[in-house]
């Protein structure tokens, strides 16, 4: 191949290019401060912002004025999770959250708050009776993903929202992996705070969003000094990105079906040329409700991070960026009941847009080949299973 071949998409995609031409515009001529409301450099800039609000907002059935711009999906992890339980009482969430919303909950413990983790299925899924069983009179937020950032599989959200509405709770959900692959609706799925990224949609890095339904959900601001966003979320905006996050959403409104069907017919491509040659190869999670481009699959009597090392021309991960400095098991393979053996052999394939069919032909060559180098060097270990003919 020219150049490696990317497979790391939930960690991050490339700019479109059709965003950056959005974008460049906003760096030199039109460099206006959105909140500057005495002159026409600024009012041009808020008009951007507002047309990128509004997109937003219509990709997932919100109003313009339900969306506050964030510094991304972590950032408003931490505003929906601390800002909504401020006034106390008891948290829920799942123990396969990303970490942005599973540290914000511990730090809420550690001021007092109650905290109850629910484990997920085997199969990944939340069992909507011990969520049912977890909600106490005093719970005044639960938060569950749409869909895994590490095992691609995609909760019943709008089962878990109307649970939620239906006890008087706040229902919180990280769709930063979900949004811009597959259809995303605040209303059908009765979501009161919504996150999202726009790096994860070919947009740029240091922008998000976070949906704030009104009249319901009451949100205490993290950051002070000016009352931006509605007094949600004080500071300059970034005005380039918010443009460019708005194209990006309007690029995926109009093309998500394809996409995202083009995409999940690669993903079984890639999974059916592994397991024909390879044995003692398992697919994480659930294969039913998973994300289109998502693949997490364990390769016995390997060492994920020796099988990553030996691929320097395939870009993969065994998990998510934010916890990859830790040599540890991945925390969300544990939970399903995974090994650590298997945690450890276990590796993310994140398909996306500029994928082709000729890539992941290459791509499963080379880890089918990787794969059988490594266990043939380790003749003895236990779980070590051939190349098949």
């Amino acid at each position: 191949m020219p150049k490696p071949v990317y497979l790391d998409y939930h960690s991050t995609t490339p700019v479109d290019p059709r965003v950056l031409d959005a974008m460049l515009p906003w760096f030199s001529e039109r460099f206006g401060n959105a909140a500057s409301r005495s002159h026409s450099f600024g009012w041009e800039a808020e008009k951007a912002v507002e047309l990128s609000r509004k997109r937003i907002a219509e990709s997932v059935g919100a109003s313009p004025r339900e969306i506050v711009f964030t510094s991304g999906a972590t950032e408003s992890d931490n505003l929906a999770v601390k800002g909504a339980a401020a006034g106390g009482g008891h948290v829920i969430a799942m123990s396969t959250e990303h970490k942005a919303v599973l540290d914000s909950v511990g730090r809420l413990e550690k001021r007092g708050f109650e905290v109850t983790l629910l484990p997920p299925e085997p199969d990944g899924l939340l069992d909507l009776n011990r969520l049912c069983d977890a909600i106490r009179p005093d719970t005044v937020l639960v938060s569950v993903m749409y869909a895994n950032n590490e095992i691609g599989v995609v909760q019943p959200v709008s089962e878990i929202g109307a649970i939620c509405r239906g006890r008087g709770v706040l229902f919180h959900c990280d769709a930063a992996q979900a949004f811009g692959r597959i259809p995303v609706d605040v209303e059908r799925d009765d979501i009161d705070l919504m996150s999202l990224s726009a790096h994860k949609i070919y947009g740029p890095k240091g922008v998000g969003a976070l949906y704030v339904r009104r009249r319901r959900a009451r949100v205490e601001a993290q950051i002070d000094g000016g009352g931006h966003e509605f007094g949600l979320r004080s500071g300059t905006l970034n005005v380039p990105a918010i443009v460019g996050f708005g194209h990006a959403c309007a690029i995926c409104a109009e093309e998500m079906p394809a996409e995202s069907a083009r995409v999940a017919e690669l993903r079984d491509l890639l999974k059916q040329r592994l397991e024909s040659a390879l044995e003692g190869v398992r697919v994480n999670g659930s294969l039913a409700r998973r994300l289109p481009n998502n693949l997490n699959m364990s390769f016995d009597g390997v060492d994920a991070e020796a099988l990553l090392m030996a691929l320097p021309d395939v870009a993969l991960s065994t998990g998510s960026a934010c916890s990859s400095s830790t040599m540890e098991p991945s925390y969300v393979l544990r939970a399903l009941g995974v090994s650590d053996q298997a945690a450890r052999g276990s590796v993310r394939f994140g398909l996306g847009r500029f994928n082709t069919a000729e890539e992941i032909e290459y791509a499963a060559g080379r880890v089918i080949e990787a794969v059988g180098r490594l266990r043939a060097m380790a003749p003895n270990r236990p779980g070590n299973l051939p190349i098949l003919p």
